[in-house]
């Protein structure tokens, strides 16, 4: 692949803090905020405990990205993307907002305005390149469709980001009816819909037995446990009911889902399972609604028309440990070396500019 190929990163995280989002919070809902995210850090601090040391963050690992001021600052930001080559990025926040905004008894509305308000200022710097996925309160679905509205008029937003595991906040799983508004909302919009991974309360007691330095059995298990929300979308008809629904799973990988996919069509197809949502194989479903993103991954490269070359988004995950910055030019051309250069522009830049709009 041609060197000078436009790079867009399906993946990236910028910082917004907690006193950020507090400080466009009515001050009678802070101590609320404070009280909520607490609770959300129960379990990774009784993890940690057992384990005997602190929790890991981006300070925890010396390389050279979670040292960038880009990380906080726009400005620097683009510097960074200009330097590794990158002309957009889908931003996410290392703040898990909705996990501590629907904790929120009194002021989760004011919680997730004041989170997304503070994104849209990151974005401000040039919304054509630092496109947020903004974090959408589930609590009440007609509140969610006003503020999908919202979002679009005032930030034009591009992409909302929902929990990955909606039963982890005490909410039914997405094809119930419950989420119908919204997810007609967002079709007539053309938003799609983001899920990244991260760890849920039941993952902690995995750090808590991972006797390795750094968590690398825990770290190890997040991509491949995105195959229950995938099983969730693929079988119970969702996907069926609304056919301009898109789902974008982040972070998973590639090399896993081929495999996955197959299994649940054999399922539909050899063994004696009834999906009756569905009249298409979930594999259908699969390829013309869902895409995955991936950052080096060369055998997942290779499975590429397994996966579907029109499904599959490259990204850097700048600044986390795995992230390919400041050498994503280099490590993109070895990727994709041998690889025709349409497919290869559809992975690293055409098929995220598409289902974003850009």
């Amino acid at each position: 692949m041609a060197g000078t190929q436009t790079l867009f990163s399906a993946d990236s995280h910028f910082s917004v803090s907690a006193a950020q989002v507090k400080a466009k919070m009515p001050a009678k809902y802070r101590d609320a905020y404070d009280a909520a995210a607490r609770a959300v850090e129960v379990p990774k601090v009784a993890a940690m405990h057992a384990r005997g040391g602190p929790g890991l963050d981006l300070s925890s690992f010396q390389h050279e990205a979670a040292k960038h001021a880009g990380y906080a600052d726009p400005v620097e930001r683009l510097r960074a993307m200009d330097l590794d080559g990158v002309q957009h990025e889908l931003l996410f926040s290392d703040l898990s907002a909705f996990r501590v905004f629907h904790r929120v008894t009194d002021g989760w509305r004011d919680a997730a305005r004041a989170f997304n308000d503070c994104a849209a200022e990151f974005a401000s710097a040039d919304p054509k390149r630092l496109l947020v996925a903004y974090q959408l309160p589930l609590i009440d679905i007609d509140h969610a469709v006003t503020e999908v509205h919202r979002l679009v008029n005032d930030h034009h937003a591009r992409a909302l980001q929902l929990a990955t595991k909606p039963s982890a906040l005490g909410l039914p799983d997405y094809f119930h009816e419950r989420y119908d508004p919204l997810w007609q909302t967002v079709c007539e919009i053309g938003l799609p819909i983001c899920l990244h991974l991260g760890p849920d309360d039941e993952m902690w007691d995995i750090a808590r037995r991972d006797p390795t330095p750094q968590m690398g059995i825990y770290t190890s298990q997040a991509a491949m446990r995105l195959s229950e929300q995938m099983g969730f979308l693929l079988l119970t008809g969702l996907l069926e009911r609304f056919p301009k629904l898109t789902f974008i799973f982040v972070e998973p990988g590639l090399g896993w889902v081929p495999h996955y996919v197959s299994k649940l069509d054999n399922m539909a197809t050899k063994g004696a399972y009834s999906f009756p949502g569905i009249t298409e194989l979930p594999s259908f479903y699969f390829h013309r609604q869902i895409y995955l993103t991936f950052m080096d991954d060369k055998r997942g490269v290779a499975m590429r028309d397994e996966i579907g070359v029109e499904n599959i988004m490259w990204s850097t995950d700048f600044p986390h440990p795995a992230c390919t910055w400041p050498n994503s030019r280099a490590i993109v051309d070895d990727l994709m070396d041998g690889v025709p250069d349409d497919e290869a522009y559809l992975m690293v830049y055409g098929n995220a500019a598409r289902v974003l709009g850009v």
